[in-house]
C-alpha cells in the first residue's frame, strides 16, 4: 500500500470511517485516497474550523475522529478546534497535505506559505495542542503510524500527521505491528487497590464523582459495575454530566459547589471518602471554584495513576483498577446517600404567555427521549440543561473546558454522522450559531435529521451576565431571521418555526417530535432570560467586581 493508503487502513481498523475536511491542492493525494479508500468516506465541511469541530463531535460518539486539511491556511484554520479536542481529551487525527519535497528543499516561495522558505513552521505550531506529530514518508510510515495511534489512544489527545504531496502516494517500506497499551505495574496496582479499599472500609459515608475521562476511555460499563458492586452513590459535575446513566438508582444529582443543588453539595463535601474517577476540577466543574473538597478525603483516579492524600501510585491503568475493585468491593446497604436527584421542576406558562426560563427548560427536558444525543452550546442554554435529568441512555455533550463559541453546531453534525441511527438534538444560542451556522447545510446534504433549537435572546447573554456593563455594544449581534436559514442552506422538507409564546413552543415541539424530517426551531425569549446557574455566575462576578 501507499503511505496514505496504509494510514487510512489503520484508522479504519480503530473505528474511523469518516474523515471531515476541506480540500486543497497540496492535500489532493490525501483527499483522493480518502474518497477511494474502501469503507472510508470523505465528509466535506464549509470550512476547516467547522471540520475540526465536527471531528470533535464524532470522536465523542465513536471514540476517535479524523479531519483533513491542506498546508498552512487550512491547518491553521482548524487549529482552534484541535486545541479544544486536546483540552477535552479526544483522540482526533489531523491529516495535513504538504508541498512536495523538491519545493521544500528549494525553499521556493509558493502559495499558502509565509513567503520565507521555511516549511516546518506549521508543523512546529501544532506542538502545544497535539500529543504526538510526524511527517510521514515511505521509510517511517509503518512505524510512525503505530506510534501515533498508540499515543492518541493512550493519552486521549489529538495527533498530527503530515504528508508531503509527492510521498503520500509512494509505497510503504517495511512494516510494524500495533503497539499494545501498557498494562498496570502489578505492585502499584495492588497497592492502589488495597489503599482504596482500606479508605472505604474506614468510611461511614462515601461517594463517587465519575468524570469525563471515564467516557473518553470507554469505561462507563466498568464504572457502573463498581457502583453496583459497592452500592456507592454518585454525583456528577458539569463537564461529566451523563457519563453514567442519570436514571441509575445510585445517582444523587449534579454537584456544582456552592452555586447549585445545596443538598448534593452538603452530602458530597461531608463524605469521609470521595472517589474522583476521571474528573477534572475546572472552573465550571467546581462551581467557579466554590467546591470545597477536603483533599485528605479525596481519592483521585485518572487514566494512568492514582493519588491518595500525598501518595501517588503511578502506572495504574484506569480499566485495570476498576476491574480489580469490582472483584473485591463489598456492597453496603447505605453510604448515607440522599433521596432522588433534584429536579428543575415542571413547565410553567401556556398559550400566549411569553417564553420564560421556567417555561423553556422543563419543556426541553420533557422533549428529550431515551438514547438521544444532546449537544449543548457553551453559555446559558447548556447551563440550564445541565441540571435537567437526562432520559435513560441519553447523553449530554458540552465543550465545558475549552468553551469555544460556535462549537456546538458542527459538533452536532459530527455526532450525527457518527450515529445516524440516534436522534441528535442541538441547543445553541443565537450568538454562537452565527459563527458556524453554515454547517446546518451539511445535515441536509447528508440526509441527517437533527432537531435544532436556536435560543434567540438578542445577543451574547452569558457575556452580558459576566461583564461589568450588560448593555455594552460588544454583546449585541445582527438580527438574523434564523427560521429561514434551513431552506436557504438546502435543508429541503425540514420543519421550521419561530416561536415567541408558550403555546407556539408547545405546537412546535409536538410537530418536531412527530415529523420524520429534520427540525429547526427559533425560540425567542427576553434578552435577560438566564438559566439559574448563569444567574449564580453573574452574582459571583458582581461580588468580585464590588470587591
Amino acid at each position: 500500500m501507499t503511505v496514505i493508503e496504509h494510514v487510512l487502513s489503520r484508522l479504519r481498523e480503530i473505528g474511523v470511517t469518516d474523515v471531515f475536511g476541506v480540500p486543497g491542492d497540496f492535500a489532493f493525494p490525501v483527499n483522493d485516497a480518502i474518497c477511494q479508500a474502501p469503507g472510508m468516506r470523505w465528509v466535506g465541511c464549509c470550512n476547516e474550523l467547522n471540520a475540526a469541530y465536527a471531528a470533535d463531535g464524532y470522536a465523542r460518539i465513536k471514540g476517535v475522529g479524523a479531519l483533513c486539511t491542506t498546508y498552512g491556511v487550512g491547518e491553521l484554520s482548524a487549529l482552534a478546534g484541535i486545541a479544544g479536542s486536546y483540552a477535552e481529551h479526544l483522540p482526533v487525527f489531523h491529516l495535513v497535505g504538504m508541498p512536495n519535497m523538491a519545493v521544500q528543499a528549494s525553499r521556493a516561495l509558493v502559495h499558502h506559505t509565509l513567503g520565507n522558505g521555511e516549511y516546518d513552521l506549521f508543523h512546529r505550531m501544532t506542538e502545544p495542542v497535539v500529543c504526538a506529530r510526524a511527517i510521514l514518508t515511505p521509510q517511517n510510515a509503518a512505524h510512525e503510524t503505530e506510534r501515533l495511534i498508540n499515543e492518541a489512544l493512550y493519552r486521549r489527545r489529538p495527533v498530527y500527521m503530515a504528508f508531503p504531496a509527492d510521498l503520500a502516494g509512494q509505497p510503504v517500506m517495511g512494516c510494524a505491528q500495533p503497539i499494545p497499551m501498557p498494562p498496570s505495574e502489578p505492585k502499584s496496582l495492588a497497592a492502589a487497590t488495597n489503599a482504596i479499599l482500606a479508605a472505604l472500609g474506614k468510611s461511614k459515608t462515601a461517594c463517587i464523582l465519575p468524570g469525563i475521562l471515564v467516557a473518553r476511555a470507554r469505561l462507563q460499563s466498568q464504572l457502573v459495575s463498581v457502583v453496583n458492586a459497592s452500592g456507592l452513590p454518585f454525583a456528577t459535575m458539569f463537564m461529566d454530566k451523563s457519563v453514567l446513566d442519570e436514571h441509575h438508582p445510585s445517582y444523587i444529582g449534579m454537584y456544582d459547589g456552592k452555586l447549585m443543588n445545596h443538598g448534593v453539595r452538603e452530602f458530597v463535601e461531608s463524605c469521609d471518602c470521595v472517589l474522583e474517577i476521571g474528573t477534572l476540577l475546572t472552573d465550571f466543574n467546581s462551581g467557579a471554584f466554590t467546591a470545597k473538597l477536603d483533599r485528605d478525603k479525596v481519592i483521585s483516579i485518572v487514566h494512568h495513576r492514582v493519588r491518595i492524600g500525598p501518595k501517588v501510585y503511578p502506572n495504574v491503568e484506569l480499566g485495570d483498577l476498576l476491574a480489580a475493585l469490582v472483584e473485591r468491593l463489598e456492597k453496603r446497604a447505605s453510604w448515607g446517600a440522599l433521596g432522588p436527584p433534584p429536579s428543575i421542576g415542571t413547565a410553567t406558562g401556556k398559550d400566549g404567555d411569553p417564553i420564560t426560563v421556567d417555561a423553556l427548560y422543563p419543556r426541553w427536558r420533557d422533549f428529550l427521549r431515551p438514547d438521544d444525543i444532546l449537544i449543548a452550546e457553551t453559555g446559558t442554554a447548556s447551563m440550564g440543561m445541565g441540571f435537567a435529568r437526562m432520559p435513560k441512555g441519553a447523553s449530554f455533550h458540552n465543550q465545558t473546558l475549552w468553551g469555544s463559541i460556535g462549537w456546538a453546531t458542527p459538533a452536532a453534525f459530527g455526532a450525527a454522522v457518527a450515529a445516524p441511527d440516534r436522534r441528535v438534538v442541538l441547543i445553541t444560542g443565537d450568538g454562537a450559531h452565527q459563527l458556524t451556522a453554515q454547517e446546518i447545510s451539511q445535515f441536509g446534504r447528508f440526509g441527517l435529521r437533527p432537531v435544532v433549537f436556536v435560543l434567540n435572546n438578542s445577543g451574547y447573554l452569558i457575556e452580558r451576565l459576566l461583564c461589568k456593563d450588560p448593555a455594552i455594544a460588544y454583546n449585541d449581534i445582527a438580527p438574523w431571521r434564523y427560521a429561514e436559514l434551513p431552506r436557504a442552506l438546502g435543508c429541503d422538507g425540514w420543519f421550521t418555526a419561530r416561536v415567541d409564546t408558550c403555546g407556539k413552543l408547545d405546537e412546535a415541539l409536538a410537530c418536531a417530535s412527530a415529523r420524520k424530517t429534520g427540525a429547526y426551531i427559533e425560540v425567542v425569549t427576553d434578552a435577560y432570560a438566564a438559566s439559574p446557574l448563569a444567574v449564580k455566575l453573574h452574582d459571583a462576578m458582581q461580588a468580585l467586581y464590588k470587591a
